[in-house]
């Protein structure tokens, strides 16, 4: 049995947007797929009571605290142990879940994920990322998207082998494209960093490194399947798309391009680069955010993405 666990108190809605997600994602998870639950017991069976879901339908592992939005998040980690962040941890750091997700506070879903599971061996520094449409109809991904602000070329070259992995063992991409986000397309363009990183990705055999990407073809599909650049440059553009998506949504636009930019179809980034699944959600993360943040976690684990990055980095 595959076990999903899920910070039943992350998030500003919860425990309701949170509970009533796992609710929805009962019909989507695999059969062999369960759902564990951790957070204020008599609050979560209130939420089901109310969606008239039986509470044997989940595991539920009651826990007294909640790490707030607010609190610092390596401190809180401790003080807090029995929050439902840091128990979620703890099963997840013994093998008691597969996966753990939440839309709670990021800074300690970072914590857990650096000092409970810990970074893989050989991972300079873990990243997150994020899937992004194309017009093709096939998604990309962006690495990073903020965890890392300032990366040196070795850290951003390890990013375009993880996204490799993750593209093709997730997303299911045969033999991803990988390329630098860069001013130019020429392989003198960019600034000291962006020229290392080429040269680097350049001679990873591993991977199929296609050069340099210009911030006009991201959408496209057209060009590269993992796009990997710092944690700054790609907050920015991540947030920027998000607030196009916004805009474009207000003037009454939409479609199938426009939709996938939704946050609540993505769910969350998955922590990559650390020694299990761990997906962090969206703060607002809605019931059907969360649902796809479930699935999002049952995908990671299902496609065996831990072990790939781990086997990648042996060598």
């Amino acid at each position: 049995m595959l076990k999903i666990g899920v910070d039943a108190m992350g998030g500003d809605y919860a425990p309701e947007a949170a509970v009533k997600g796992a609710v929805m994602a009962l019909d989507a998870i695999g059969p062999d797929s369960r759902i564990v639950l951790f957070g204020d017991e008599a609050r979560v069976r209130a939420v089901l009571a109310g969606e008239g879901c039986p509470a044997d339908r989940f595991d539920i592992v009651a826990t007294t605290e909640v790490i707030e939005m607010g609190d610092h998040p390596a401190k809180a980690f401790q003080a807090k142990a029995d929050s439902s962040i840091t128990v979620g941890f703890g099963y997840l750091a013994k093998g008691a879940i597969d996966g753990f997700a939440s839309a709670g506070s990021t800074g300690a879903m970072m914590v857990g994920s650096m000092y409970a599971v810990k970074p893989i061996e050989g991972v300079i520094r873990p990243t997150i990322s994020s899937i992004i449409p194309t017009v093709t109809g096939h998604p990309a991904l962006l690495l990073d998207v903020g965890l890392n602000v300032d990366c040196k070329p070795e850290v951003l070259a390890q990013y375009g082998l993880i996204g490799s992995i993750y593209a093709e063992a997730v997303l299911g991409i045969r033999k991803p494209r990988v390329a630098v986000l860069n001013i130019g397309e020429e392989e003198t363009k960019g600034n000291t960093q962006s020229k290392a990183t080429y040269e680097l990705l350049k001679a990873d055999d591993r991977i199929d490194f296609v050069g340099n990407v210009e911030a006009s073809y991201l959408f496209t599909g057209k060009v590269a399947d993992v796009v990997v650049c710092d944690g700054f440059v790609g907050n920015t553009v991540l947030k920027m798309a998000e607030g196009l998506y916004h805009i474009n949504k207000k003037l009454g636009g939409g479609n199938a391009f426009w939709d996938a930019m939704n946050y609540e179809n993505v769910g969350g980034t998955p922590v990559l680069g650390v020694n299990a699944p761990v997906v962090i959600g969206h703060g607002i993360s809605s019931p059907k955010a969360i649902r796809s943040m479930i699935l999002s976690a049952e995908r990671c684990i299902t496609a065996d993405l831990t072990a790939k990055l781990q086997r990648a980095f042996k060598n």
